[in-house]
């Protein structure tokens, strides 16, 4: 059993007896007799103790869902041997062998699933050793026999060509029953009136009754035989039960069960197309495609949370190939990376048969809400159910929100307490007397500790000790910490706090940020599990202290009350496409003020799963030139993840606009330039395909351009920026219609990336993470975008010294640039040369471990236009169907 690497946790040692009722649902009022217990590491654990139904059946279930036991034993008394107890055993850690689900098994013959009983295993093993010969042809009576019991040895007997009879003892005709008999399972107490001498002489007789052997047919031989046999029965369940949980551990294929889809033309909406889907259930999804019962945690039908604990099982299997989804300077309208990338994946999947696993970004309200939409994909390449997916989620969003803002509390509450308080009647708050005992707790200690003290004792420390650890002296003139709230709002942009009487006169000017720029969403983006997150989080610097130190989360004592609210956000969440293939939905920083990809967990997660031959595909925001660089130099230096492939969206419309086509606004009809033919705006707008293309270059990965076709362009058109591509060192270049077609749309390009994926990889990142902040900026400015040099205002340039000095030089560059260009000025299409980027202040996110820059006038807070998306929103109060999302 050892050998099983499992233990199992025993609540005693036997199957339910046949003298039980098997239905008996009932709950009953009074306590009854129950032992618990087991054997851990050959330690028996057993307590003996009167407990009620109900405690039993929440014991049971606390059993379940601890991960480290792996079986469950059941031996109680009578009384709670009911259909409820015994059910509620998962049928995985069922070593009795006696909930439902295992006894439908061995009806349906399953011998190689279920689990066999131990006492009907051990009756089955003394008769074939007290026949002598064989059971075949033989003839026995169930005597008394009730319960799973008597289902599972008419079942094993009748399996060993033996003729079975079952009846209780006050059955009319027994004796002459009796006589006909060759053998007899007795199992329960035979009564009083009922004579020995019944029975033949030469009978064999099984007892299987809890009670003191009766009559000289039983001997002691054999009632030691028996205890063998059970014994044995027991330990072959053991084994089986733990077999079966090594194997769970291991990787499996999948067994994908597709979605099919029916293309409409004219294409309906996204929101229609989405609701004419079933989705799968998520749990029936994530069985697919490998995951555990005790892996998942749902919410709803569609939706369910994947636990971290999934990487440990699967940490020996080979990751599959890494596929990057970036694109082209976009239009405001977007260009379509997220279409592109759920419809790679339905065309992996359901049509080439090779798994795969599209990890996306979750979207924010600002966008879905005011003017570029919901970011589900779109046509016939979406996730679904796409409302669920737009509005709120599992919630992560709020969670990060509301540890911002409690993260902002903290700050002014402590400047507040700082200025209006003594040392003594601080320190008196900070460390209270309690039950006339003062304690630190333990992330004071670790103050402590960055203090260099070493007292553990609150009534040792010094005057001088105590003034180190309760002043954190914050100047609130470097406090770079702002509150956030998920909506565009532009007159949040600038506020003043504290205009009450009750903060005593202690007012700021500060401002929101979007709740998906927060340091926290960079955090929940790159981490790789609970412990590096609340260091990460531990490490956030809010402001500097009078002197110039850095004030961090962990320093106002908040770091474990974050861990807290972000707990379940770290989780990745698992929904399907329209074509039933799996997604993963988790963290969502904007690419153009952070770092613009979905979190290193759901890509470690899904490289696991998808197996050594599959593509997990994830998306980077905006162009190649922000979402992709940060990708590379940020993301893969945190996961140590390489990428295979570059998949770079291109579409018509975007390439004429760069070659000097009038300007697309949101909300306004397209000029004709970008509904009719137009060879030349095409041709000049390549230029930037072209920048993109070196750019990817220079990490050396090879790309697929992905030309997301429009049903405006002309195939002309298409067939320019196909060739074009190939002639700027594309690998490839195909033509996409998944918008109109699903999966099927897009099986020219999954065939490219496949190929692609076979060529040599020479990744390499863009700069050294030794070189000084400034110069680290310069290679950025100069390679990437195409400047000629960086000019840094008075306040960035301090802002890098600070930085450098308190030892941060040495992290990533995190580049805060409108996503409408190449350079700092939307209004710059195509190309730009020859400018100089100006940094206008530079930021530090020590958490997320990147220095992010401020290129020009870059907001945190995008504001709604004069027609939001709000307007066409809107609930039927009858079905409760969202409608207008798009």
């Amino acid at each position: 059993f050892a050998c099983t690497r499992s233990t199992v946790q025993s609540s005693a040692s036997s199957d339910r007896a046949g003298s039980i009722p098997a239905c008996n649902t009932g709950e009953h009022s009074q306590s009854v007799p129950v032992r618990l217990g087991g054997y851990q590491g050959g330690q028996n654990a057993g307590l003996a103790c009167y407990k009620t139904p109900s405690w039993v059946i929440d014991e049971i279930i606390k059993l379940n869902e601890n991960p480290k036991i792996h079986g469950l034993l059941l031996h109680l008394h009578k009384e709670l041997y009911t259909s409820k107890v015994l059910n509620a055993v998962k049928p995985e850690k069922d070593v009795n062998g006696v909930t439902d689900f295992n006894l439908v098994r061995l009806v349906h013959g399953d011998m190689h699933e279920c689990v066999v009983p131990p006492t009907a295993g051990a009756v089955i093993k003394l008769l074939e050793k007290l026949a002598c010969t064989t059971l075949d042809g033989k003839k026995v009576f169930l005597l008394g026999v009730q319960g799973s019991l008597e289902v599972s040895l008419q079942c094993l007997l009748q399996r060993n060509g033996v003729m079975t009879m079952n009846c209780p003892w006050k059955m009319k005709h027994l004796q002459a029953m009796l006589h006909d008999a060759d053998m007899v399972v007795v199992g329960s107490t035979k009564p009083e009136d009922i004579p020995v001498t019944w029975m033949k002489p030469e009978m064999v007789i099984v007892d299987c009754s809890h009670d003191i052997l009766w009559g000289e047919f039983f001997q002691v031989t054999r009632y030691f035989s028996g205890c063998v046999y059970a014994c044995l029965s027991f330990l072959i369940n053991l084994v089986k039960i733990s077999e079966r949980w090594i194997q769970a551990q291991e990787y499996k294929s999948w067994n994908l069960r597709c979605l099919k889809l029916q293309p409409l033309s004219p294409v309906p909406s996204d929101i229609e197309i989405s609701r004419g889907q079933s989705p799968k259930a998520v749990d029936v999804l994530a069985r697919e495609i490998g995951l555990l019962t005790d892996e998942i945690e749902i919410y709803g039908q569609s939706k369910a949370k994947v636990r971290l604990s999934l990487l440990e099982r699967l940490k020996d299997q080979p990751n599959g190939k890494y596929v990057l989804v970036a694109g082209i300077t976009p239009t405001p309208l977007g260009e379509g990376k997220s279409t592109v990338t759920i419809g790679l994946v339905q065309a992996l999947t359901a049509h080439l048969k090779v798994n795969s696993f599209a990890c996306l970004r979750q979207p924010s309200q600002g966008p879905t809400f005011g003017v570029k939409g919901g970011a589900a994909g779109g046509g016939y390449a979406q996730v679904i159910p796409m409302e669920e997916f737009n509005l709120h989620l599992t919630g992560d969003i709020h969670a990060i929100t509301a540890a911002n803002n409690l993260l902002a509390a903290a700050i002014d509450a402590r400047i507040l307490h700082e200025n209006t308080q003594s040392d003594k009647a601080l320190y008196n708050r900070l460390v209270p007397l309690v039950h006339g005992e003062r304690k630190f707790s333990a992330i004071q200690l670790s103050r402590l500790k960055r203090l260099g003290i070493t007292k553990e004792d609150p009534d040792a420390l010094t005057a001088d000790e105590i003034n180190r650890f309760v002043r954190l002296d914050i100047d609130p003139s470097t406090i770079t910490w702002q509150r956030v709230v998920d909506t565009n709002d532009r007159f949040l942009r600038k506020i003043t706090i504290g205009q009450a009487n009750t903060e005593k006169g202690f007012s700021r000017q500060t401002q929101f940020d979007i709740a998906v720029a927060s340091e926290i969403m960079a955090i929940l983006a790159l981490t790789s599990g609970l412990s590096d997150m609340k260091e990460r989080l531990g490490k956030i610097v809010v402001a500097n202290s009078r002197t110039g130190q850095p004030v961090t989360a962990e320093d106002l004592g908040t770091t474990g009350a974050l861990a807290v609210l972000m707990k379940d956000a770290i989780k990745p969440t698992l929904m399907q496409t329209l074509e039933g293939t799996p997604v993963f939905v988790h963290a969502g920083p904007f690419a153009n003020i952070a770092h613009g990809n979905s979190s290193v967990l759901a890509d470690k997660i899904a490289l696991k799963l998808v197996g050594k031959e599959g593509f997990v595909v994830t998306e980077a925001g905006f162009g190649a030139d922000i979402g992709m660089e940060k990708f590379f130099n940020i993301k893969c230096r945190a996961s140590g993840l390489v990428p295979s492939v570059v998949v770079l969206v291109a579409t018509v419309r975007a390439l004429k606009m760069h070659g000097g086509g009038p300007n697309v606004t949101a909300g306004a009809p397209l000029k004709k330039e970008y509904t009719e033919e137009n060879l030349k705006l095409v041709s000049d707008g390549c230029s930037n395909l072209k920048k993109q293309i070196e750019i990817a270059g220079l990490f050396g990965v090879p790309v697929v351009v992905a030309l997301n076709v429009f049903r405006t362009d002309s195939p002309a058109e298409i067939d320019l920026v196909c060739e074009m591509a190939k002639q700027s060192e594309a690998f490839d270049a195909v033509p996409c219609n998944h918008w109109s077609d699903g999966g099927r749309g897009a099986v020219e390009l999954a065939q490219a990336v496949r190929r692609a994926s076979n060529q040599p990889c020479n990744f390499r990142y863009l700069y050294d993470l030794e070189l000084p902040i400034t110069e680290k900026i310069r290679i950025i400015a100069q390679k990437i975008y195409g400047a000629q040099d960086i000019e840094l205002s008075s306040a960035a340039q301090s802002q890098i010294n600070r930085y450098s000095q308190q030892g941060f030089g040495n992290l990533p560059i995190c580049m805060a640039k409108t996503h409408l260009s190449l350079s700092h000025m939307p209004e710059w299409k195509g190309v730009p040369t020859g400018f100089v980027l100006p940094i206008s202040d530079v930021r530090a996110s020590i958490g997320a471990g990147f220095i992010y820059p401020l290129v020009g006038t870059m907001s945190t807070m995008p504001g709604l236009p004069t027609r939001p998306c709000f307007y066409d929103i809107d609930l039927d109060p009858e079905t409760e169907q969202v409608k207008g999302l798009f």
